[in-house]
């Protein structure tokens, strides 16, 4: 079995499609089949089932698939060690969120531009969830979670930092006069937030469903920011993402606290060699998180 077709078929496997996995590799569609074709002649069983214009794994399939990542991996071990001085390169698939994003990674992305310019990042904006699913099928090679779980099934995870929430309000809203607000002190509030799947839009809705009437939807934090400092309600956000506006008095910290606390981190899948590049990338986004703590 060459690597070269074990590789292809990993891909294949991860995104059920030819067709995509063709623009990922790189390669023709018609060179991805062939490959497929060649691998499931030289193993004498099928390893796609062709479902019209969708496929899946057959049993054979399935069985391959974990020693093809791990084949790969200590392909990827191997060159690494060959090349053990030589610059970072190579290319990683991160998933992250806006708010990770916009305000934790900047100067993680501006490290890697000017130190490692042959490292080629590529940020792909998803949610828990979605992330998780990626990391698991090999899609994303790392993923920026924001989580009250720290334990994540086939996934390793490393906590880079508590994210503090702060329920923040335009400067004349009513509620900036209260010292002490309850669930119950928010009924009939309008509440602004970002896209369901949003972690801590998720929870602090499901907090208040009892008192307060359904989200008014504004998609990205920028937009909801607006928003609230527009007077049009109040929401809950990473305090990383309104420092700024905090400190201005475009917007005001309320006096309720989350019952929930979140925690910045960066996950892979269990099991994975991380190749150098990788590795160095888990640890400068480690140390850069925490100086930004500081």
């Amino acid at each position: 079995m060459e690597l070269r077709l074990l590789a292809t078929f990993e891909k294949v496997a991860d995104v059920l499609s030819f067709t995509r996995a063709a623009a990922e590799l790189g390669y023709a569609q018609s060179s991805v089949t062939s490959q497929v074709r060649a691998l499931e002649s030289s193993l004498g069983v099928d390893l796609f089932e062709r479902l019209g214009s969708r496929i899946r794994l057959t049993e054979a399939g399935e069985r391959l698939l974990p020693y093809a990542r791990r084949m790969a991996d200590l392909a990827d071990e191997a060159r690494t060690a060959v090349a053990a001085t030589a610059e970072p390169s190579g290319p990683i698939a991160v998933g992250t969120m806006e708010s990770l994003t916009s305000y934790r990674l900047p100067p993680l992305l501006e490290y890697f531009h000017h130190r490692y310019p042959k490292v080629r990042l590529t940020l792909r904006p998803t949610l828990g969830d979605e992330t998780r699913q990626a990391l698991r099928q090999g899609t994303y090679d790392v993923g920026f979670l924001m989580e009250p779980e720290t334990e994540h099934e086939g996934l390793e995870s490393e906590v880079l930092a508590p994210e503090p929430l702060v329920l923040v309000a335009g400067p004349h809203h009513p509620l900036t006069s209260r010292t002490d607000l309850t669930n119950a002190a928010l009924a009939g509030t309008q509440l602004l937030g970002t896209e369901p799947g949003c972690t801590y839009r998720d929870l602090f809705e499901a907090e208040l469903r009892e008192w307060a009437p359904p989200f008014m939807e504004f998609g990205t934090i920028e937009a909801t920011k607006r928003g609230v400092a527009a007077g049009l309600g109040v929401a809950l956000l990473p305090r990383v993402t309104v420092e700024e506006e905090l400190a201005s008095g475009t917007l005001v910290e309320l006096a309720w606290k989350a019952p929930f606390t979140l925690f910045t981190q960066l996950a892979w899948r269990r099991g994975k060699r991380l190749p150098a590049h990788v590795r160095l990338f888990v640890e400068q986004a480690r140390r850069l998180v925490s100086e930004q703590r500081g």
